[in-house]
């Protein structure tokens, strides 16, 4: 940074603004047309879609707000260090903070940029025994650097196009990734199709303890009185975005959600037999899945999880949907 840089806390040249839950007694207050956002929106640099809608009144009747489209909103609760920029007049949840210059000598792509680049800070700020956040003080005495307007969008520009090439770069790791992947799935099969003498066959049944759909009872299914507690809930796009291990998760069911739905334990397997078809993964954690998931509980005196999961990933291929097919049905 630039010594004949102007720094001030950000409280002075930005208004902070927090948000707050509509009650989810009122399920009016949940079918609306406002996006209303949380840390689970936070997915890419510019949100534009959220999971949840609230109505007017719901905005009247809680301490959420409104932010505009255009301005910058960070977590400051749970995900700490993510910042995205609004692409539609969007209400925030308690975990979020509106952020927005207080006058025409802050580029709000700049303070993007900037918030970015002290993600780590925020990260490293946090307390709390469970789930870390940091107070409103600490983000408005936090210090941004105030160079003259054109300064500020030189440096953008200079930053979009640099994080435009890493796109690039990812993009075609990504191509590469997937040629490999169809590399090795061509050998998998090759694997599996050489049996040996002793080879035995057995129905996916009869090699697991326990076997079936997830549950997900209630409707409807994202509704916010099921989350926000402490037992992981995945669904299909966490099976397919595991490496055969599910480490991550993004969504929590508390007490009422586990008691519509069923909590499998540590090394399931998961197969998806809908939206992302013949997709698997096992379970590094206990969790609970809906019903476009299947749950196999291998019995390990019959055979080892991990055999059985690259086993379905060899043949993958054969249950992949036409364009026509209907949901995968492997319980029959």
């Amino acid at each position: 940074m630039r010594g004949d840089w102007a720094l001030k806390p950000l409280g002075d040249v930005c208004t902070v603004i927090g948000g707050g839950t509509p009650s989810k007694r009122n399920s009016a207050y949940f079918d609306g047309d406002i996006p209303w956002a949380t840390v689970r929106d936070m997915k890419e640099e510019n949100l534009s879609r959220t999971e949840f809608k609230i109505s007017p009144e719901a905005v009247k009747n809680s301490a959420t707000n409104i932010i505009p489209a255009g301005n910058v909103v960070i977590a400051t609760r749970v995900g700490l260090g993510k910042v995205c920029l609004l692409g539609q007049n969007t209400a925030i949840n308690q975990d979020l903070r509106g952020i927005i210059p207080k006058g025409t000598n802050v580029d709000v792509r700049f303070l993007f940029r900037w918030f970015q680049s002290i993600a780590h800070v925020i990260e490293s700020e946090g307390t709390g025994a469970t789930v870390k956040g940091v107070k409103l003080p600490f983000i408005k005495s936090l210090r941004m650097p105030i160079p003259p307007l054109s300064e500020q969008k030189r440096i953008v520009a200079i930053l979009d196009e640099a994080f435009a090439g890493i796109a690039t770069a990812v993009a075609n790791t990504e191509k590469n990734l997937a040629n490999a992947r169809e590399l090795f799935e061509s050998y998998l099969n090759a694997v599996f199709s050489r049996r040996g003498e002793a080879w035995v066959d057995l129905t996916l049944r009869e090699v697991c303890k326990d076997y079936g759909r997830g549950k997900s009872k209630h409707r409807p299914r994202n509704d916010p009185k099921l989350f926000g507690g402490k037992y992981p809930f995945i669904q299909t796009g966490d099976v397919r975005n595991s490496d055969h291990l599910i480490v991550d998760y993004s969504t929590t069911y508390n007490d009422l959600g586990l008691a519509q739905s069923k909590l499998w334990p540590k090394g399931t397997i998961c197969i998806t037999i809908a939206a992302n078809i013949a997709e698997t993964g096992i379970l590094d954690f206990d969790a609970c899945f809906p019903d476009s998931i299947i749950g196999l509980v291998v019995d390990d005196k019959k055979a080892s999880s991990a055999y059985v999961e690259f086993l379905l990933q060899s043949v993958k291929l054969k249950f992949q949907p036409t364009s026509n097919a209907k949901p995968l049905n492997l319980l029959t």
